[in-house]
């Protein structure tokens, strides 16, 4: 079941939905031999605003929230899981939780990434730097390394919120919002520079000036080098 979406503007809310129908319409696959479960459809946005779902719909379970699956365990119902199935399913497969299940979630990351990035890479991107794609290194390296690209370019950047002491430069916000605001201040909380909503591009920048201790901003989504 797909977590309801959080209010946007109507414009990018329009966006949104066309993208949606158009992977619901191009989704399709059957189980396969080797145990891969089919994948739901995927969900794409060109630049999403921060409320925007890129996220597995299902659980993203890990080692640390209890016991896991042996991997001498991990087999699926029928046919056999791949070695870089098993390496992904590795210590993230909770206690009575079907492998096949956990797979899904990863196998689903990969499609919304692949489905995003043909679309609009910013969004694959930031869907990335923002953490709506759970375990994303792990899902990439493991199920789908041809997004291998999109996690470099993701590792340039950081999301929206605080960043300590980021490096010098211009950025640009991976949104189109107004509402997106940004402040870079200095020792003892001093702003040291702060934006207009927009650039003269239809774009949100950022000048982050040299001695720049926190980068705070709202509603950007995520961030990247301009």
């Amino acid at each position: 079941m797909r977590r309801p979406l959080h209010r946007r503007p109507a414009a990018a809310a329009a966006v949104v939905a066309a993208l949606i129908a158009l992977s619901a319409c191009s989704s399709s696959g059957d189980d396969k031999a080797d145990g891969r479960p089919t994948a739901g459809p995927s969900r794409a946005a060109a630049v999403p605003d921060r409320q925007t779902e890129v996220a597995p719909t299902g659980p993203t379970p890990s080692a640390s929230r209890g016991p896991v699956v042996p991997d001498s365990e991990l087999k699926p119902v029928t046919g056999s899981f791949t070695k870089d199935q098993k390496s992904y399913l590795s210590g993230r497969v909770p206690k009575d939780t079907d492998p096949a299940a956990v797979l899904q979630t990863g196998q689903e990351s990969c499609q919304r990434l692949e489905r995003t990035a043909k679309r609009d890479k910013d969004a694959a991107v930031g869907a990335i730097i923002a953490g709506d794609i759970k375990d994303a290194e792990a899902t990439v390296a493991h199920l789908c390394p041809a997004q291998k690209p999109l996690l470099a370019t993701a590792s340039t950047g950081f999301p929206d919120g605080t960043t300590k002491s980021p490096e010098a430069g211009t950025y640009r916000a991976l949104t189109t919002d107004p509402a997106c605001s940004w402040r870079a201040l200095g020792d003892g909380g001093k702003v040291l520079a702060s934006g207009p909503p927009l650039g003269s591009d239809g774009q949100v920048k950022a000048k982050v000036p040299a001695g720049t201790v926190e980068f705070v901003s709202s509603g950007c989504y995520a961030w990247l080098p301009a």
